[in-house]
């Protein structure tokens, strides 16, 4: 059993507020990171100015909430961090901000308190855009710290995205791999991300393969053997 308390309903108010400009932020992180990195040596000097404000931006006001829903939960500070561990770690890396993003599609997903897509859909998604946000997030860090390191194979952005990939599906050809220590610590950490989210996506799809021949074949009808109907016909 979980021994996270209820929250009280002026932090269940202030959480559904803050799903959208949470998701913004996330979004404004994101692309200022993206820009900044892949256009460095382009960008004008107020450009990147920008890019940083963008950035050091989205960070304080992720802070900020975070500031406000330990006051509004009541808690101790220690019990608060204890029990919100994911909200934590987000504040404090920045690799895992973007998955912010994921709550605005479902804001946009769910109409009248009742969500659109199915419950093995709903995984799927929502693990498959936390592994794509995920990887490229991962792939901007590592090529950031890489590129110009010494002994380094990973020189462009495009060897940092085949890294990235190779490494959320656990194949790891080794063709590529970081050397600084950030960006073996950002390895890691995609590995685990990796093994859990896609884990949940194939773990999903294998469900709704299974509910779908149940279905199919408690047919009236279908006493005698599949007809050769199509898996996911209903």
């Amino acid at each position: 059993m979980s021994d996270r308390p209820p929250k009280p309903p002026r932090q269940e108010r202030w959480d559904r507020r803050m799903e959208v400009p949470l998701a913004v932020a996330s979004l404004v992180y994101l692309a200022g990171y993206a820009v900044r990195v892949l256009a460095e040596d382009h960008l004008p000097r107020l450009g990147a100015d920008l890019c940083l404000a963008a950035v050091l931006g989205a960070w304080a006001f992720f802070a900020a909430d975070y500031g406000v829903r330990l006051r509004l939960s009541g808690l101790h500070p220690l019990r608060f961090v204890r029990t919100h561990l994911l909200d934590t770690v987000v504040v404090l890396l920045p690799l895992l901000r973007p998955v912010r993003m994921v709550t605005l599609y479902d804001r946009v997903q769910r109409r009248r308190d009742k969500p659109r897509l199915g419950l093995y859909a709903r995984v799927m998604v929502y693990a498959g855009l936390s592994v794509s946000l995920l990887g490229f997030a991962a792939a901007l860090t590592v090529y950031h710290y890489e590129a110009d390191a010494p002994g380094a194979s990973i020189r462009t952005f495009g060897d940092s995205v085949w890294w990235a990939c190779s490494t959320l599906s656990t194949v790891g050809y080794g063709d590529v791999s970081p050397v600084t220590p950030i960006g073996r610590v950002v390895a890691v950490g995609l590995m685990a991300c990796g093994l859990g989210l896609l884990g949940a996506v194939t773990g999903s799809f294998s469900s709704w393969l299974i509910q779908a021949f149940t279905r199919e074949d408690e047919k009236p009808g279908n006493g005698e053997g599949p007809r050769g109907d199509s898996p996911g016909a209903s």
